[in-house]
């Protein structure tokens, strides 16, 4: 059952891809109500007083969200944590070798800090949906949910901490946010907190209320291969079929002093089309 889920969420995002890129006006996807409902599924359970999100076969992969933010009937599949390959040391090729890749219509995130310059393609995102990356010495994820069509460059720096982010093998919608569409969940591996950065924030966990830091939009752009290309002569590109081995341990932060708001920017990433644009919270 997991593996077909993850086949039609693999399916729906190269499907979804690939209309984005022929520029079709709208991206169709699945409606919130015909798909696997998580608690209906035992996904989601009680376990020594505590609320438990299935997180794997591994009993020690299941997330802990008492007192989440979210409610348990709108959280969607549960495929588990480590299905999708966010990937932690990404590996790159040249502008030259992807030239020969990608048509110039081809969507891509580009990120310039300085004089490192890396580009993204959501063809890749939407298999990886999370590339955790160090950029001129800076730590940046990139992420894209096909199903929200969100794509976003953000800073990994929070409290003082870098934090590595993955998916937790569920989506989540809330009727009042972003249409109601479905988004991809995320999780951080230093706390075991999760996210929904439809809303900008951690959701459960040690972190829960510590909002998402959107990098700056004076450093990257929603963009195509076709103009990347013709301003760009270095540049790294993300590489084509990466895998990753799931880490079996990671190190863990439990001195941290949390602060849910973050004043240095914004929490919630624009849809595809308004980056740069001011994005109401």
């Amino acid at each position: 059952m997991k593996k077909a889920i993850l086949i039609i969420l693999s399916v729906a995002a190269i499907v979804g891809c690939d209309q984005k890129t022929k520029q079709e006006s709208t991206t169709e996807v699945t409606p919130p109500t015909k798909r696997p409902i998580a608690a209906e599924n035992g996904k989601i359970f009680e376990q020594n007083g505590r609320k438990m999100l299935w997180g794997g076969e591994d009993s020690t992969s299941h997330f802990d969200i008492t007192g989440s933010l979210l409610k348990d009937e709108q959280y969607h599949y549960g495929i588990g944590r480590e299905k999708f390959h966010a990937l932690i040391e990404p590996e790159f090729i040249s502008r030259d070798e992807a030239d020969k890749i990608y048509p110039d219509s081809a969507r891509f995130l580009l990120l310039k800090i300085d004089e490192d310059v890396r580009a993204y393609g959501i063809d890749l995102l939407t298999h990886h949906e999370v590339v955790n990356d160090v950029v001129n010495g800076e730590p940046v994820m990139a992420a894209y949910c096909i199903l929200a069509d969100l794509g976003a460059i953000y800073d990994r720096r929070l409290l003082d901490r870098t934090f590595t982010f993955a998916l937790s093998g569920y989506t989540y919608f809330d009727p009042e946010v972003w249409d109601g569409m479905d988004g991809f969940v995320f999780w951080d591996r230093e706390t075991e907190s999760t996210w929904w950065p439809l809303i900008g924030k951690a959701v459960s966990g040690p972190l829960l209320n510590t909002e998402m830091k959107v990098y700056s939009e004076e450093n990257w752009s929603q963009t195509t291969w076709g103009e990347i290309k013709s301003q760009n002569q270095e540049l790294k590109v993300l590489k084509p079929d990466q895998t990753m081995e799931a880490p079996k341990d990671w190190p863990k932060y439990d001195d941290l002093v949390v602060s849910s708001e973050n004043p240095e920017g914004k929490a919630i990433a624009p849809r595809w089309g308004e980056n740069g644009e001011v994005v109401e919270e």
